[in-house]
């Protein structure tokens, strides 16, 4: 997981340069500050992720999740599908790179989903071994 997590490093530093380049400080924290409820959505999603690694940190753990992976092909693809429907359904250039915060925190809450599902599978599988 060391892997999307230095990604997701990356585009949030993008992501703000591009903001406070383009918008400007004030409406930087303005859409920070609307997003809050989904930032708030990371804690329990990450205590759980948490939880399920501290339980299996002695474990060999199984990749569930190898065959629903998707490519950066398909995800910029995708991308780039909300890009030009939020260009249009936001008043152009400056309502569609607002949306990128949100999409920013969406992908990390589906990323730790994703990891926490698989430690769960994992843990589940343990207590029937054991």
């Amino acid at each position: 997981m060391n892997k999307p997590i230095n990604l997701f490093t990356v585009t949030f530093v993008a992501i703000i340069t591009v903001y406070l380049y383009v918008l400007g400080e004030n409406k930087t924290l303005e859409i920070l500050k609307e997003d809050y409820l989904y930032v708030l959505w990371l804690i329990p999603v990450s205590f759980a992720f948490l939880y399920f690694k501290f339980k299996l940190k002695d474990y060999e753990i199984i990749n569930f999740n190898r065959n629903s992976e998707v490519s950066l092909k398909s995800t910029i693809l995708f991308f780039l599908l909300f890009q030009v429907y939020d260009y249009y359904s936001e008043g152009g250039f400056i309502g569609m790179i607002s949306q990128w915060f949100i999409y920013w925190i969406m992908g990390i809450i589906a990323l730790l989903l994703m990891e926490t599902i698989n430690y769960y599978k994992n843990y589940r599988l343990l207590q029937k071994v054991k």
